[in-house]
């Protein structure tokens, strides 16, 4: 076999493995999904066949006799495109080529024939790799925190958790007075002007100073983090006591970022952190409509949530990329949060009945001018159940994976955290909505849950201090 022969031979061959490769994995994507799996694996089948029929990189074939060669028509100087065509035949070994120019002038043009079918093949391999791409998608990053060994293992609190929540709803308090409790709001929060304030009258009824971090939560997380420790070393300085911070979605990730980038001003000045359905290891919600290289592309998806960020929401859109895996990876690779500080993790996993997929929630209140003088109130109603019961049911149509409708259960637990993983379904938005009515008697409303995280906390935090003071005798 000639070497020419055997390259093309070679090559051709790893084609077909890699090609199969792909299929292999491709046929894994959605096991839970027939349909998508069997999407996937025609898609992949569709894109072996047509590279297959589309020349490899480096083969190098002779035209037959008569055959058309296709030309690259080159840019006339005058700048209108010239129309080339080329004949080649074997006549006595050598190869006559006749050009014709538009513009009535000979040119030397560049014959590929090959080149042409090889981009047409690049092309249609960046869809598919494209597709394959957005069919993946967040797949392999949920949980990569609970899968690295070096980081400690959590510690479940739930059952701890649900003794101290009975006693709370008997009016049993026992959260000192010692300390100042700094709530910090999530994405967003902004636009719900009743976030946290039924929980702050809540601690103030009880005696208790507690403050809600009035930061910009759309924007990233590094100036969110910079702004709540100025909150902390302010709230220090003035009242002389220590800060427990408990923060809801994203502003679980800005408080926990605070005391790793700031932990030598503040180690003195934070008793602990409560994150309330936070992403603390990521998004699968915000890495699958962020991700580049994406189908998404193709529409200007980013540049869409860009819009929708900045210009509606008067946001910064490093907000949601800074909660996509790859960042909270990045950050958190470089930025660890130090193991002494005492945490409790929550999370909840959003309910899909039907009652949920037809409710209104309130999430705000506009005032409109009353001819009395007196303002109207009018409440801003939206189904905000209904669309995160369906984003959780689309996680787990997906992934596999249980969420409160935009974090998985997986992502929201802090390495060596105790964690609180109750049974109740409650999505992602309840900490917002659910400040704003009352809920069934037989159910724990917010400020109840939030005193109950905030009392665990200061128990491992005694605990914590206990077991240093053993370590040192």
């Amino acid at each position: 076999m000639e070497p020419s022969a055997r390259g093309a031979a070679s090559t051709s061959a790893s084609v077909d493995d890699s090609q199969s490769v792909n299929r292999a994995e491709d046929s894994q994507l959605f096991p839970t999904i027939p349909a998508l799996n069997q999407a996937a694996s025609n898609l992949a089948e569709i894109a072996s066949y047509f590279t297959q029929c589309l020349p490899v990189p480096g083969y190098a074939g002779i035209p037959e006799e008569g055959q058309e060669l296709a030309i690259l028509p080159p840019v006339s100087t005058s700048g209108r495109p010239a129309l080339q065509t080329s004949s080649a035949e074997l006549d006595g070994g050598s190869l006559s080529t006749s050009e014709i120019n538009i513009s009535g002038s000979t040119t030397s043009g560049q014959m590929a024939p090959f080149g042409v079918f090889q981009n047409g093949a690049s092309l249609f391999q960046g869809l598919v790799d494209r597709a394959r791409k957005t069919v993946r998608g967040s797949a392999d990053d949920i949980g990569w925190l609970q899968r690295v060994q070096s980081l400690p293992s959590t510690e479940d609190g739930t059952t701890r958790f649900l003794e101290i929540l009975d006693s709370v709803r008997k009016n049993e308090h026992k959260l000192p007075d010692s300390v100042v409790y700094l709530l910090v709001p999530g994405l967003f929060s902004n636009h719900g002007p009743l976030y946290f304030v039924k929980t702050k009258a809540y601690f103030s009824k009880m005696g208790l100073v507690c403050h809600i971090a009035k930061i910009h939560s759309e924007s990233s997380v590094s100036k969110n983090a910079r702004e709540i420790k100025e909150y902390i070393e302010e709230i220090y300085w003035g009242a002389r006591k220590r800060v427990l911070l408990l923060g809801h979605s994203k502003g679980g990730v800005d408080a926990a970022a605070a005391l790793s980038l700031y932990w030598p001003q503040l180690k003195d000045k934070v008793a602990g952190l409560v994150i309330a359905q936070s992403p603390y290891g990521g998004s699968p919600v915000a890495s699958d409509i962020l991700r580049e290289g994406q189908l998404g592309d193709y529409v200007m998806l980013r540049k869409v949530m860009e819009i929708l960020v900045s210009k509606v929401l008067k946001g910064d859109l490093q907000a949601l990329e800074d909660l996509t895996y790859e960042r909270r990876k990045e950050f958190l690779s470089q930025h660890p949060l130090p193991p002494e500080v005492p945490v409790v993790s929550f999370h909840t996993e959003a309910s899909i009945t039907p009652s949920v997929l037809t409710a209104l929630s309130h999430v705000a209140h506009v005032e409109l001018p009353a001819a009395a003088g007196n303002p109207a109130r009018i409440p801003v109603v939206i189904p905000l159940s209904a669309a995160l019961a369906a984003c959780s049911q689309l996680l787990v149509a997906r992934y596999g994976e249980k969420s409160d409708g935009l974090v998985t259960r997986k992502d929201a637990e802090v390495p060596g955290s105790l964690a609180v993983r109750p049974e109740r379904k409650l999505d992602h938005a309840w900490m917002v909505y659910s400040s704003m009515k009352e809920e069934p008697g037989d159910q724990a409303d917010t400020s109840q849950v939030c005193e109950a995280l905030l009392t665990l906390l200061v128990e491992v935090a005694q605990k914590r201090r206990h077991e240093s003071a053993m370590k040192d005798e």
